[in-house]
Order: C-alpha cells, then structure tokens, then sequence
C-alpha cells in the first residue's frame, strides 16, 4: 500500500475517524504500551465497526517512519451502509465478495462491474482487500461510479439481502447447474469466492443458487475477476433481452 493511503500520527487519525470514519479500511495499533489516547483511537475505531489489529511496534516502523504508536490505512472512497445499495427502481444487481484479498482482482472486479451497470458491491469487514489507490488504479475510474459496503458479518447481510427479496447466487466450480441457467432478471447479488479456496462453505448454505463455469481446458478454474466478468455480463444479456421483449 503506498504512503499516501495511512495515517501515522494520532490527531490525524482521530480527526479521521471522527469525519470520515467510512474511509477507514483498518487500524494497527501497537502492542507495546503507547501514548494514551491510543485509547480514544481504539475507541472510536469499534464505535464504528473499523478492525483494529495489534502488531508489534517493529511493524508499525515498516508501515509509517515516526509513528505514533497507531498507523491507519485510508480507503480511496467512503464506504455506503448495505441498505443504500437497494435504493433504485429496478431489480437489483449486486456483487457480494467473501474473502478477495488480491488488490489487483479487486480492482479489476470493480472495472467489470461498473462496465455491467452493478448497483454495489459488499465487501467483508474482515480478510478483504480495501478501496486502496492500488484497488482504484487497476479500476481504471470506475472505483468513484460504484459504491462499495462493508459489513460486519457477511452471512447476517445475506440473510437481509434474502428479506429484501433479493436472490443470493454463489459461483462456484462444483455446481451441477451452468451459469447461464438462471433467471437473473430478477433482483440478484452475485457471491465470488476468495482466489484460493473460493467461496466458504458457510456462506455457500446461505446461497439460493450455485452455478458454475464448465471449464474446457487443461486448467480447473478461472481467476476471480475473469469469472467475475463472465457472470457480470450474462446478467447484463438477460436484462437487455428482457427489456427488448416487452
């Protein structure tokens, strides 16, 4: 993550987390004893669901030269709350990540999604790469037309997602039934797995749906981001096709 991304003193810190704490992706707090309000920074930090990590100092010195016992990483964008990504008027489109920590496909997810017309993306609080300067250069502009929520617990916002009438689809390699059989003109949100081990199996019981990409090469599965697309934009078929025919 590049310099500009943290914060390494503590009133800069506070200030942040007390104007913009939704463009705070975490904070590491030294183990060793630190300043006192070191305190009021934890503080705030769980006030407002911000992780908070205890390393050593040793740390810290690699992550920030003259800190001051905290060093926050600041997210290239404000998160927005799970409710705010189902405010439009038509059936919704979302992108649910569990566990992508790969800056580069996390950009390029965002990329396709904007390009498919996604209403947002969740990302876990926990294990998720954040909106960092890496994430929004791989997206190529799209990171400020796409808003992104952070949730605390993935399987409790699936469950309000499902409440919402919104149907949760996991991709997944195992699935008997391919990706393109099923109706995705109804409202959606899209769970992709993490690069190595793909979705938990925690949160594929929460799914309505697994489907697949039957892969016809010597290789077993794609890149994250490049079945991200392929999902993407069989929605993006169905709807058009849907909207032509009425």
């Amino acid at each position: 993550m590049e310099a500009q991304d943290r914060l390494g003193r503590i009133n800069p810190i506070i200030e942040w987390l007390k104007s913009s704490p939704n463009r705070i992706n975490k904070i590491f707090i030294q183990k060793e004893r630190g300043p006192q309000r070191i305190g009021e920074i934890i503080r705030l930090a769980k006030s407002n669901n911000i992780p908070v990590v205890f390393v050593p100092k040793q740390r810290l010195d690699s992550l920030y030269s003259h800190h001051q016992g905290a060093v926050a990483f600041v997210a290239e964008k404000e998160y927005v709350q799970l409710e705010d990504l189902l405010l439009k008027d038509r059936p919704a489109f979302l992108v649910i990540l569990d566990e992508v920590e790969d800056p580069q496909n996390l950009g390029a997810i965002i990329r396709s999604a904007e390009g498919a017309g996604v209403d947002g993306i969740i990302l876990p609080e926990r294990r998720s790469a954040g909106l960092t300067s890496t994430v929004a250069t791989v997206a190529a502009g799209a990171l400020s037309h796409i808003q992104v929520a952070r949730v605390t617990n993935l399987a409790r916002a699936i469950d309000w997602l499902k409440e919402q009438g919104v149907w949760v689809v996991g991709a997944t390699g195992e699935a008997q039934t391919k990706w393109y059989e099923f109706d995705f003109t109804q409202p959606v949100a899209i769970v992709l797995g993490s690069e190595g081990s793909g979705i938990r199996a925690s949160i594929k019981k929460k799914c309505d749906v697994l489907l697949s990409l039957p892969m016809q090469g010597k290789v077993s599965s794609l890149n994250v981001s490049a079945a991200a697309a392929v999902f993407f934009f069989e929605v993006v078929r169905q709807r058009l096709i849907s909207s032509e025919q009425k």
